[in-house]
């Protein structure tokens, strides 16, 4: 059978391979391997994170480690193209837009071995995102791509890419939600770090908000920080916010003096489903991740989206997401729509049911099998 490499870098990589591993391990056409390159180190990412994730630890760690993008991006080319040669796979499959899709997918096309890329197409225009490049250089060597929303379909038309390669098939990363927010309601959440605060401000029909940044443009700029901070500092006032922090943006929030206010609750990191479990019931979150666009329109979670572009359009479009910026009177005007019960009501895009993973190996099996062996 064809050996498919699926490629992660980073934790939420692995939460858009899991539903294809589910997908893979449920036929028998195709065989798999892991492959963790390494790129980020992730204390949450233990035995239990791939137990909940319903599929098996990585078959392969790189150890690529940090460094620059260059030499993070040459050191897992370099590996990577070691593993390619030494078991030559029929396909590497890669997906969103880490440094590890990127050098993985160069590594394996220089080989002569197909790429196929998961969420391809996806723009945001703003070439000072790192992402970005990654997603157009990724995109330029791709065989098939896999896409996850119409604006894709169209950029890849528009950089001349063929129809027969390009495949709209729904979001991996909303198969993952689906089966996770299912899998909360058979577990006992009594033990996540953030239930005392949901329990207590979810009594008697309180409500509160969920807060997520850590886009540089957003969090290593003080005036920038100062200005979104005091956005969430009057938001709180009305609605008790809680900030999971990356250590990076607290240190910033120290070094800035930027002080939230009692109501805006910071904790560290969370595990995967201690985080979906809290921001699943939020009256509105405020983030500037893109993956988190799209899972609260997947959830019908509100969504308000601190940044001036977004390469996930459909989300705003079609979903709950609401693209503000980074004005607070504009963050604070959209908040306050949302707990006034004016904020908007979206809908889960076309193919967004939970089924993204199966026609993709559906796919891949069709198009391995027309394949001369490499």
């Amino acid at each position: 059978m064809p050996l498919i490499y699926l490629v992660a870098g980073a934790r939420p990589n692995f939460m858009k391979i899991a539903p294809i591993v589910r997908a893979l391990q449920s036929q028998a056409t195709l065989t798999f391997k892991i492959i963790h390159t390494g790129q980020h180190y992730d204390r949450e990412m233990n035995d239990v994170f791939f137990e909940e994730l319903g599929i098996p630890q990585p078959d392969i760690f790189m150890g690529a480690g940090g460094g620059s993008h260059a030499q993070q991006t040459a050191k897992i080319m370099v590996a990577f193209e070691e593993l390619c040669v030494a078991e030559r796979p029929a396909a590497v499959l890669v997906v969103g837009d880490v440094n590890s899709t990127l050098a993985c997918s160069i590594s394996a096309k220089k080989l002569n071995i197909p790429v196929a890329h998961v969420e391809a197409g996806l723009r945001s225009g703003d070439m000072t995102m790192p992402e970005e490049i990654n997603r157009l250089v990724t995109d330029s060597i791709t065989d098939w791509f896999f896409v996850t929303e119409p604006s894709a379909v169209s950029h890849l038309q528009r950089e001349g890419k063929p129809d027969s390669a390009i495949h709209y098939v729904g979001h991996v990363m909303v198969d993952n939600v689906l089966y996770q927010a299912d899998k909360l309601t058979h577990t006992d959440t009594s033990a996540y770090e953030t239930s005392p605060f949901k329990a207590a401000r979810t009594a008697n029909g309180g409500r509160y908000g969920v807060v997520t940044l850590h886009r540089p443009s957003n969090v290593d700029d003080a005036a920038m920080m100062s200005r979104i901070g005091g956005a969430l500092k009057e938001i709180a006032a009305d609605l008790p916010l809680i900030f999971p922090v990356h250590p990076r943006t607290r240190a910033n929030l120290a070094s800035f003096g930027i002080d939230l206010g009692p109501n805006v609750t910071l904790v560290g990191p969370q595990a995967y489903m201690a985080f979906l479990n809290l921001w699943k019931d939020a009256a509105v979150v405020l983030t500037d991740s893109g993956g988190l666009q799209e899972e609260t329109t997947a959830l019908g979670v509100p969504c308000i989206t601190i940044r001036d572009n977004t390469e996930r359009p459909v989300t705003v479009d079609e979903g709950s997401n609401v693209l503000v910026g980074t004005d607070p009177v504009r963050i604070v005007a959209e908040a306050r729509k949302v707990l006034h019960g004016e904020g908007k009501q979206g809908r889960r895009p076309h193919l967004w049911d939970g089924k993204a993973a199966e026609r993709i190996v559906a796919i891949l099996t069709t198009e391995l099998a027309a394949r001369e062996p490499v």
